[in-house]
């Protein structure tokens, strides 16, 4: 990446306390990339964008989140992708359709781009682990289960060491402010 470029992700953050025990529970499988990648439901898996195309990304979002509602989600049970990719996951339950519709809207505009993989919203527990770790992910969280509101989704940055972090919050259904005129 040059500095030129931002490496971004659209996400659905998972709510304490359910993101900090998640995250524990990755930390626990030894997946390395614990620490680096807050729970989270992909809405935009990682994607460049060209530094001056970033104010057109924003505004995109911020249009995508007004025209959107809040709604609840339920996380109940694990998956996988196993044998196509090595991933353990919890499964949602409820707020399959919302998060496919705000996927839908996120991924046109200035970032329309084809998935290489049909969009499934998951929130990834173990990932790229051996075997045996993906079958203890799998049954250890075979129960887990958490409902909370969804009311808004993050714009993350990946930066140079390696961290997401969130760049910008978008609240559902909240129109845009417009700048006041000067008098």
């Amino acid at each position: 990446m040059s500095r030129h470029e931002h490496t971004i992700g659209v996400a659905i953050t998972v709510p304490e306390p359910y993101g900090c025990l998640l995250q524990d529970w990755r930390r626990r499988f030894g997946d390395p990339l614990a620490d680096a990648i807050p729970t989270h439901v992909t809405l935009l898996p990682p994607t460049q964008v060209a530094t001056d195309s970033m104010a057109g990304v924003e505004d995109h979002l911020d249009d995508v989140a007004a025209a959107e509602r809040g709604f609840e989600m339920h996380l109940r049970g694990t998956g996988t992708f196993r044998p196509v990719s090595p991933v353990v996951f919890v499964a949602l339950a409820l707020g399959i359709g919302d998060c496919e519709r705000i996927d839908e809207r996120v991924r046109a505009g200035p970032l329309a781009r084809k998935l290489p993989f049909p969009y499934h919203p998951h929130v990834t527990v173990a990932h790229d682990l051996p075997d045996a770790v993906l079958d203890g992910a799998y049954r250890d969280l075979a129960d887990y289960e958490a409902q909370f509101p969804v009311e808004c989704f993050h714009l993350y940055e990946h930066g140079l060491d390696g961290v997401w972090r969130p760049r910008k919050e978008y609240a559902l259904g909240e129109p845009r402010q417009q700048p006041t005129p000067a008098a």
